[in-house]
């Protein structure tokens, strides 16, 4: 394949590919929009395909496109996977790694794993990311996130889950709400009377709401619909009303007796999992493969999730 396409083209494609536009990449490359153009022309006369579509203002690619995409990616991959190992005699003491996550798990994995990490490894670098369930998948599937946190991702056979910890959806309120005072698990129409916060439908957590609302006939009216779980904490730490969420979501400083995590009676909202993921047959470097070992360790450890995160961040589901 490189002896029959020229390189720099094949990176002005990927780069078209990352920034959406032609002209986007020209910017990032500090080239002229005309001749990155010229060069995916080229490169595609080497294809013998058509590779980029005009979608909406940018380009999008073709099936011929997202194969030649695939085969980059596996190919940077592997030789990723190369100088990962090269660099292991050094004992990891170098290296990036890039992780996305539900902003449920930013103050969990902040306070736990990538706190011991980052303090044994201290030369390595960490970009962490916040995503809904959706944009997480996209991004390990393509490669542009080693590791991923998430609350029940969809079956893909392109996701690999190195763990998973049952995480029941709650509803989050006051213990001074009404709700609080009713002493038994809820049913979704208790909620009904009460003004309610709730996740945009990318998240996982509000699609298994709404599974739980077909399923008893039943549909909430949220007052705030939010793409931040700090802003569900807040929501209801503010006495405005409830979140139906995971206690995991609160972030530390509002996690307090003062919230009560209410247990639900509809059984769907007991099955969602914690999951930790990486893109299935992707080699990770040494530095990655630690850090995946740590967090699938701190998660599956009972006494750091009961004595290190407050109110039992991984509680096992409870009817």
């Amino acid at each position: 394949m490189d002896d029959k396409l020229e390189t720099r083209r094949l990176r002005y494609f990927m780069q078209v590919l990352e920034s959406g536009s032609v002209r986007g990449a020209a910017e990032v490359l500090g080239m002229d929009a005309s001749a990155v153009s010229r060069a995916v022309a080229l490169l595609e006369t080497e294809c013998g395909a058509r590779l980029l579509e005009r979608r909406g203002r940018g380009v999008a690619p073709t099936d011929a496109g997202d194969l030649l995409a695939s085969y980059l990616r596996r190919q940077q991959s592997q030789k990723q996977h190369l100088l990962a190992q090269l660099d292991s005699i050094r004992k990891i003491e170098r290296g990036h790694i890039d992780i996305v996550a539900g902003e449920g798990f930013v103050d969990w994995l902040m306070r736990n794993s990538l706190r011991t990490f980052m303090q044994s490894h201290p030369k390595i670098t960490i970009a962490l990311d916040v995503g809904s369930s959706d944009e997480i998948v996209k991004r390990i599937v393509d490669e542009r996130a080693h590791v991923g946190m998430l609350f029940q991702p969809p079956k893909d056979e392109r996701l690999r889950s190195h763990h998973s910890h049952p995480q029941p959806i709650q509803t989050l309120v006051l213990a001074s709400h009404p709700l609080a005072r009713l002493g038994r698990p809820l049913k979704l129409a208790d909620l009904q009377a009460y003004p309610g916060a709730t996740l945009h439908r990318g998240f996982g957590v509000r699609q298994h709401i709404e599974a739980a609302e077909i399923s008893e006939g039943v549909r909430l009216n949220a007052l705030l619909t939010t793409s931040s779980f700090s802003a569900l904490g807040h929501f209801v730490a503010a006495g405005l009303g409830y979140a139906l969420s995971t206690r995991l979501s609160l972030p530390a400083h509002l996690d307090t007796a003062e919230i009560s995590a209410l247990p639900m009676k509809n059984p769907l909202l007991h099955q969602g999992r914690t999951h930790v993921i990486s893109r299935h047959g992707r080699v990770l470097s040494p530095a990655a493969m630690e850090l995946l070992r740590q967090i699938v360790s701190d998660t599956a450890d009972p006494l750091r999730r009961v004595n290190q995160c407050p109110q039992d961040d991984f509680p096992d589901a409870r009817a």
